[in-house]
Formats: C-alpha cells, structure tokens, sequence
C-alpha cells in the first residue's frame, strides 16, 4: 500500500503519463503504435488502481473529517475536502486541502502602493469520494476502448491513438480539479481530440458534419458556462476581498456568506443572483450530458464515431456533464438548485427519460438505439442529482460508473457485431444466438444490467436514485410524479432493450451478407468486454463499499441541500 506522501506525488502523473504517452505515439504506426498505446492504457490502470486502493481508506478516515455521520448536525464545515493535493502545505503534518502550485498569479496594489498578491489560478488537483470512482472507471475503460480499436482503425494509428490518450487526460483533468479555471479548461479541451476523432476516423459518411455539430453545441454552451464561472469569482471577489478560483474555497464562502441573514427575510447577498448564475453554469454541462431539447448532436455522433470514440463518449464524456452539476452548481448555488434546479433541469430530465425510451424503440440501428437509451438513463441521473439529498446525489455517482460499465459494454458488443456484418441494421439480424452464442450470452448480461435486473450493477444506483426523487422535499416539485416518471423509464429500458435483444438475437436465423468467415467471439474480444461482465455483477453484488466511499462527500453535500430548505422555509 502507498503511502499519504507517495500517493500526494503520484497524483500528476495520472495527467502527464496519457500525455507523455500521446506525444510519443505521433511517432509510430501501425502495429507498434497499437502495442504503445496499450501499454500506456495498461500502465495508468496500473497506477490508478495503486492510487485508489490505497487511498480509498484515507478518503474515508481522515481524522480531521471523518466525525460521527449525522444528518441531523454538520459533520464538518468544510464541504469539499481533497485528498492527496500536489503542492499542499501540510501544516503540522495535517491536509490543509488546498495548493501552493501556482500557474497563473495575479497582483495588484496594496493601501500604500506596495505589490500585494490577489489571489491565482492553481494547478489544484485532488481525490475525494465523488471522484476517486469516476477517475478509475476512466482508466479501466480504455483497455477495452484501445482493444476495440485493434482492427478497427487501420489508417495513421498513432495520430489516432494520441488524440485517444489526450482525450483521457481532458476528462480525467475535469473529475481530479479542484480549480474552477482549471476545471473548465480540461472540460472545454475534451472537444479538439473529439472533433478529430469523429471527423478523421469515423465510418459514417457523415462524419465530418456530427463532428461540426458536436463541436458547436459543445462551445456555445461551454462559452455561456465560462460566464457562469467568470461572474461567480468575480462576485465573490467583490463581496469578500477574496479572489480565488479554489472550488472548496469558492463553495466555504458561499456557505459562510449564505449563513449571514440579510435583513429580515433571512437572505443573503448571494441569494438574489444565485439563480442567474446557476443557469449560466449549468447550459454547458447539459449540452455535455445531453439533456433534452440540447441534446440534437447526440445520435450523429455516437453513429458516426468511431466505436471506440462512441464508448468514451457514452461512458466518460457524458458523465463530466453529471459530475459539474454535483461539483459546481449544487455546492455554489445551492438555493437556486431547489428552486430552478427541479423545477427546470427536473423536468428535462423526466422528458429525456420519456422521450429517450421512445426514441429508442423506434430505431432501426443498434448504434442510434442505444445511444437514445444513454440520453434515457442520463435523464434519470439529473433528476436525481437535484432531487439534492444523500440516496439521489450518491445513487447518481454510482450510476455514473455503473452506466458507464453496462453501455459502454454494450456499445463494444454492437461493435463486434457490426464488425463482422458491416451493418447495425435491426431488420438484417434475426437468430443470431445460434451463430454467435458467446456474443449473445454477454450481449443478455449487459442488457440485463442496463435495464437495472437485481443482482447485477445499474440495480442498485436505479433504487438508490429512486429513492432520492420520493425525497426529494422540495416545494416546486411533486416527489411522487417525478418518481412514478423516473420508475416508468425503467420499464420503458426494458421495453426497448429486451425487444432489440429478441429481434437481434433470437428467432429464425437470419444474417446479413458477408465476404468472410464469421466466427463467435476471439480471444482479445472477450478480453475486451469479459472483465466488464465481472464489474457489472460485482458491483451488483457489493456495491457498499464503493459508497462507502462516498459517504462523507455525499452527506456533507446533501447537507447543504438541507440547509437550503430551511432558508427556503423562512
């Protein structure tokens, strides 16, 4: 196991080593650049997995925190706090949670005209209970994402593979900030690998458009984000004197300053622009994630990817819209997340569950099909996370990974079949389950977790999320209609899911054309999805532990959820 001080200076190196990595990969082709970029993958799942398992313990039971769990009392004042920072002071031996690492600093003059440092962007980075499982679900998915790719891309690999690496080092750069600049540069530059990848390597004849249109929906609404972020320094700085960019700092004066009445009707100064600011942070998040009616660049770019792209779209990207809204919007502004998160986001949410459902039963692609299902299970997640209590905030990080693990499981499944057929068209399958039954088998596994089978892993996040709506205690919002809504887009996954699978896999056998041999399953195929099989039933059947995690950061952060109903409630 390593140690506090070991894992503190390992922790850059899960942001250098893909880009290292990346660098070098633009000097090989071919075979040599597949092998390099496995072995990359393979050594950062190697230290990730040193650096989660040896600090998970420390993330649960850092004295300074790790008090008596109560929802009836605070368990600390301080909201986030991250482990392992590069370049914390560690006054008297202790985390300090927060950085010296200084990159970009600004000055201004003093009362008598001396230079006086005002405060700076830092390269803070850092694992806690909400990340610490985001950050290992998107090491251990590039294994299969660089496996899925071994005979599937055949034209200028190492350019290829590069922008993977750097694409990985992008969303693993979102979940480990603790800066808010920092945090949004990482979130705005996963869109150059992306646009590369869709529009160099994709199939489709039409790629170069989804890659256009991916690029702009993700820049405009990440431009009105920027503004978010920009009018939220800069009013804290005008209110406190204090400008900084730390998100625990940002989130600690938010919360000293929400808990000082403003006049008689108990609120405060941040209250009245809080609602601005939310809505402004929240629009590139939503495009990312996507939420309906943003969500227009979705099915285009999951079809016309490359699979191995479309699975770290589905399984990585996706989530680093979930995980600003739990970050950033619920912390710093937690009333307006009460009272226009539900109400707004909430009932996106609900009609992208719906609508999502129906989209994907309708579909005559595989690809396109469960792609509508993500923007489905995606839905379910948002209106969980402003349900803003401990089941529906840690019911939704666990459905982050577990989503992560079910679809983009079966995005390689509809791969490996597409790749022997050439084709992902419903109505050209019938009967596969006698020529493939080891493709099939895995491919019942996976769909049996998307549609949430007791026993295995989307289960237990779905109840959990379930139970966070039924709640929710939010006076703009009907508990119940939002979880009768959030149960029937669970019976609607297993409507369309369960119908493909029939359609696919089972009846008179029927298969497309094709000039080769086709065989089931070879041996790097099931080493790409088998160990995705496994994750998918252990976390079914232990998945305590990995909120156990958790526990800490969820409690506190739904605690300032309550805080809010109670000035709500004045």
């Amino acid at each position: 196991m390593l140690t506090p001080d070991v894992i503190r200076a390992l922790t850059p190196a899960l942001l250098a080593l893909p880009v290292a990595f990346a660098i070098v990969l633009r000097c090989f082709d071919g075979s040599r650049a597949r092998v390099t970029a496995l072995m990359a993958a393979g050594l950062h799942l190697i230290l990730t997995l040193a650096i989660v398992f040896s600090g998970m313990l420390d993330i649960q039971n850092d004295e300074n925190l790790n008090r008596s769990i109560d929802r009836t009392k605070k368990q600390s004042e301080r909201v986030f706090a991250p482990q392992f920072v590069p370049g914390d002071p560690m006054p008297n031996g202790k985390p300090s949670y927060s950085t010296t690492w200084d990159v970009i600093p600004f000055h201004g003059t003093g009362a008598e005209g001396e230079r006086v440092r005002l405060g700076a962007v830092q390269f803070f980075i850092g694992l806690d209970g909400l990340n610490v499982w985001l950050v290992a679900l998107t090491s251990f998915m590039m294994i299969p994402i660089v496996l899925i790719s071994w005979d599937t891309v055949n034209r200028r690999e190492g350019a290829y593979y590069s922008w993977l690496l750097l694409l990985q080092a992008g969303v693993l750069g979102v979940f480990l900030s603790f800066d808010l600049l920092l945090f949004y540069v990482c979130f705005e530059l996963t869109l150059v690998p992306l646009l590369f990848l869709i529009g160099g390597w994709g199939p489709g004849p039409s790629r170069r458009e989804a890659a256009r249109k991916l690029f702009l929906f993700t820049l405009a609404g990440g431009l009105i984000t920027l503004l978010g972020v920009a009018g939220t320094v800069l009013f804290m700085y005008e209110r406190t004197g204090q400008l900084t960019f730390s998100i625990p700092r940002l989130v600690d004066l938010v919360q000293s300053g929400m808990n000082k009445a403003n006049g008689e009707s108990g609120r405060s100064l941040w209250t009245e622009t809080q609602t601005y600011l939310f809505l402004a942070l929240a629009v590139g998040f939503a495009v990312k994630i996507p939420i309906v009616p943003l969500h227009s660049w979705l099915p285009g770019a999951y079809a016309e990817a490359p699979v191995g792209v479309t699975v770290m779209l589905s399984a990585l990207l996706a989530k680093m819209g979930l995980f600003g809204l739990i970050r950033i919007c619920l912390p710093l502004c937690p009333d307006a997340a009460l009272a226009v998160g539900m109400p707004v986001l909430g009932v996106l949410g609900v009609i992208g569950i719906i609508y999502g459902a129906f989209c994907a039963y309708a579909q005559i692609d595989m690809r396109r099909l469960v792609a509508y299902s993500s923007l489905s299970h995606l839905g379910f997640c948002v209106v969980a996370i402003v349900a803003f209590n401990p089941s529906g905030i840690g019911g939704a990080v666990l459905h982050m990974v577990n989503h992560g693990l079910s679809t983009g499981a079966m995005f390689l499944m509809v791969g490996i079949l597409i790749r022997r057929y050439g084709t992902g068209q419903v109505e050209h399958y019938s009967g596969m389950w006698t020529r493939l039954p080891q493709l099939t088998v895995l491919m019942l596994v996976f769909s049996f977790a998307s549609i949430g089978l007791p026993g295995l892993n989307n289960f237990v996040s779905e109840m959990l999320m379930l139970g966070g709506v039924f709640d929710m205690r939010n006076a703009n919002a009907s508990a119940t209609a939002f979880a009768a809504l959030a149960a029937l887009g669970i019976f609607l996954s297993a409507w369309y899911t369960l119908t493909m699978v029939r359609r696919v896999f089972f009846g008179p056998v029927k298969e497309p054309p094709t000039s080769v041999i086709v065989t089931d399953l070879t041996a790097r195929e099931r080493l790409t999805v088998g160990p995705l099989a496994v994750l998918c039933l252990l976390l079914g059947l232990f998945a305590q532990p990995v909120l156990d995690v958790m526990l800490r950061d969820v409690t506190r952060l739904a605690q300032v959820g309550d805080e809010a109903r109670t000035r709500a409630a004045k």
